[in-house]
């Protein structure tokens, strides 16, 4: 995958920049790899840093509303200061790492509608900066992560949409200044109960904490029920979910939410947005928001699975940069 893209921002006869992604599919925790392809201008070009950054579109409620804008996640120099010279060419190979809780954006070949992930080339000349670069890339889930996938669809479960919301879960050891929710449809024998299912993954080197919020209909025992379960990433993989799963579901109806409690199961904290944060035992509403339909995931995994937010820019820009990308790719 290659863009050429001339650095607007040093002007006519600038040098140019391609990033070529080596993997352009990774998993959360794995590594990038690619070089940076760089072309000499019409003069000599003392290059201070190249830097790339982990950028993702990201949803941000402000007020009655929400909104969105490209947020880094990561950031790793691949070079310090050197001379690029009238003409020269010169590759420079990058490997850097990819932080557990990168979102996933790509299930058996096929893109989660709601997500768009990209690494952006930042590059600095005499104290300009240029991020003009930039390369859609596609995080797959992690084996652990795709076993619990597959249990919802083995339940029924229809894929909705996914996205991003800047925010911390409330008890949770996340770092990232953002989660993911993966939502899902209910099947029948829980759509009387249950309206959507949400599901977070927060991942780490061990395991992973697996975040449920199940939006319960009207008259049963308030809005929302969070489900929570830590495991490691070995134990995740001989785990019945679609038993558990299908038993936390079952006891929201029958108790109210609060079954799930028990040794090793999904238990029920605060779930919370940004600064607003639900206490133990009393999850917090937080709101649905309207996603367009995305394909049902049951097709998805037949088809090949058996920092700090940098500065936030208008939607309509977001759309502009992911969208032409998606274009020239």
């Amino acid at each position: 995958m290659v863009f050429k893209r001339m650095l607007g921002a040093f002007g006519v006869g600038a040098p140019s920049v391609d990033t070529v992604l080596a993997t352009p599919r990774i998993q959360p925790g794995g590594m990038l790899t690619g070089e940076v392809r760089l072309t000499g201008g019409d003069f000599d070009a003392e290059i201070e840093h190249i830097t790339l950054g982990l950028v993702a579109r990201v949803e941000v409620e402000h007020g009655d509303g929400e909104g969105s804008g490209v947020g880094e996640f990561s950031r790793a120099q691949v070079s310090g200061p050197f001379t690029l010279r009238k003409g020269e060419n010169r590759t420079i190979d990058f490997s850097v790492s990819v932080p557990w809780e990168t979102p996933i954006s790509e299930i058996g070949g096929q893109h989660l509608n709601g997500m768009a992930l990209g690494v952006r080339t930042e590059l600095a000349i005499a104290k300009a900066v240029d991020k003009g670069d930039l390369d859609m890339v596609a995080v797959e889930p992690l084996p652990s992560q795709l076993r619990i996938l597959q249990a919802f669809l083995q339940l029924g479960f229809q894929f909705k949409s996914a996205d991003l919301e800047v925010g911390q879960i409330y008890g949770s050891g996340q770092q990232l200044p953002f989660y993911q929710e993966i939502e899902f449809y209910p099947p029948p024998q829980h759509a009387g109960s249950v309206g959507e299912v949400e599901l977070t993954f927060i991942a780490n080197p061990g395991g992973l904490e697996v975040i449920l919020e199940a939006d319960k209909r009207a008259g049963r025992y308030g809005d929302d029920a969070i489900g929570r379960f830590t495991i490691g990433h070995d134990d995740a993989m001989h785990t019945d979910w679609p038993g558990e799963l299908d038993r936390w579901l079952a006891g929201l109806s029958q108790y109210g939410g609060q079954y799930g409690g028990h040794q090793g199961g999904f238990g029920h904290d605060g779930y919370g947005h940004g600064d607003h944060h639900g206490g133990y035992g009393h999850p917090q509403h937080h709101g649905h928001h309207e996603h367009r339909s995305g394909p049902g995931m049951g097709a998805v995994v037949a088809a090949g699975a058996a920092g700090v937010v940098g500065g936030l820019v208008a939607g309509e820009i977001v759309e502009e940069i992911f969208e032409d990308e998606e274009e020239e790719g």
